[in-house]
């Protein structure tokens, strides 16, 4: 494992999430990690020390004077200590405390003392997760070099469901497994990829567009960067905190302007990923004054938009390797096999709407993915950042790759 003999520290935080860390420190413990736990004041009134201290086999630390001696827990000692800096669940508060630097218990002098690489499973209710300062200091950790492990969806202890549930331990043990083991296997490769919705203007107040939120995409893209290729992007317009500074990035609006950045782009490329939902029509003759109400009923003549996977399809030089997506909701397999010839891909990855936990919106997909040579493989459903590193196994697999 590649966890063996690495020095976690691992912050718990006040969160119902809390009960978590105790499985995850067994899975950390089992996996060959030292672990030394840090927790906050608050977390205490969700799960004891002793139950963390008997799973990790050392003292749970939570202030800075260890007894009545006046010793003290030296927070600089422990920063320098760690491999790892790993804060899970870690609260709305927390996340404050870290971005502005405050520093008023243990775990936040020992996330400012750690020169270790630090990562965040964040845990709230999907309101609280959403709302614009939460956003905006998960953005702002992530300037600082800090790794977001973004909150799953599912059930919420509100009674809700949405997004803001910590990350599964075990998603969060794979995670680190990629982070310590990393495969370089995309060195040198420069990847373009689309991703995103289109909207074309039909007036300028409206436009045509679709679902797509961006996730499958923005997956591919950190599975690339990860793997050591150097990433190009050409994003239509999405919601996610993304540093951009990490990619070449391009932000487009319409189908048009997207084909135009992808074009640039493709002779340089050594692999394109079309993971992109482009609008296929848009407006002929777009208002250039808002419509206004007046008639019952309303009369808006589409065009055909340019199909940029079949278009750049057409100028595939030999060494370049194109994947394409397909989204079905009928004839699904039929369908997505028949792009892989139509536009000259060598892979082509389908999302069917009709399973559960796959498409649009949701971090989770299950996807079908076809070669060109005639193999295929399925996935079960997972997390897209789970997926995306099994459409980077499959390339790895692809004749013009091999």
């Amino acid at each position: 494992m590649s966890l063996k003999g690495k020095r976690i520290i691992l912050g718990v935080t006040g969160s119902i999430a809390a009960y978590k860390a105790a499985h995850l420190t067994r899975l950390l413990i089992k996996s060959g990690a030292e672990v030394q736990i840090v927790m906050s004041t608050s977390a205490l009134d969700f799960i004891t020390p002793l139950t963390l201290s008997t799973l990790s086999k050392r003292p749970v630390l939570h202030q800075f004077q260890k007894d009545e001696t006046g010793e003290w827990n030296n927070h600089v000692e422990l920063g320098l200590w760690g491999d790892l800096f790993l804060v899970a669940p870690a609260s709305a508060n927390t996340l404050a405390k870290f971005a502005h630097g405050l520093c008023d218990n243990l775990l936040t002098a020992t996330y400012l003392s750690a020169r270790c690489p630090v990562m965040l499973a964040p845990a709230m209710d999907l309101d609280m997760y959403q709302h614009p300062a939460v956003r905006e200091n998960l953005k702002k950790l992530q300037s600082f070099g800090n790794h977001i492990l973004d909150a799953e969806s599912g059930e919420l202890a509100s009674g809700l469901s949405g997004q803001g549930r910590m990350m599964e331990p075990e998603h969060i043990i794979e995670r680190l497994d990629a982070f310590f083991s990393p495969k370089r296997d995309f060195l040198g490769k420069k990847v373009l990829i689309t991703m995103g919705p289109t909207q074309e203007a039909i007036d300028p107040v409206r436009f045509i567009s679709n679902h797509s939120s961006g996730k499958m995409g923005l997956s591919l893209a950190n599975a690339f960067k990860e793997r050591g290729a150097e990433v190009y992007v050409v994003s239509g317009p999405i919601a996610l905190s993304v540093d951009q500074g990490q990619f070449h990035w391009i932000n487009v609006r319409s189908a048009q302007e997207m084909f135009d950045a992808a074009s640039s782009l493709h002779s340089k490329m050594d692999l394109c990923v079309f993971a992109a939902a482009v609008a296929d029509y848009a407006p002929a003759e777009p208002a250039t004054e808002k419509i206004k109400k007046s008639e019952d009923e309303l009369t808006i003549h589409l065009k055909k938009n340019v199909d940029i996977a079949f278009s750049l399809g057409k100028i595939k030089k030999p060494h370049q390797l194109h994947v394409g997506f397909a989204l079905e909701t009928e004839n699904e397999v039929q369908n997505a096999q028949s792009k892989l010839e139509k536009k000259n891909l060598d892979l082509v990855v389908l999302n069917s709407m009709k399973e559960s936990g796959a498409g649009f919106q949701v971090d989770t997909n299950r996807v079908h993915i076809f070669h060109r040579n005639g193999t295929s493989v399925s996935s079960t459903t997972a997390p897209k950042e789970e997926i995306a590193n099994l459409i980077l196994d499959e390339i790895k697999k692809a004749p013009v790759w091999v």
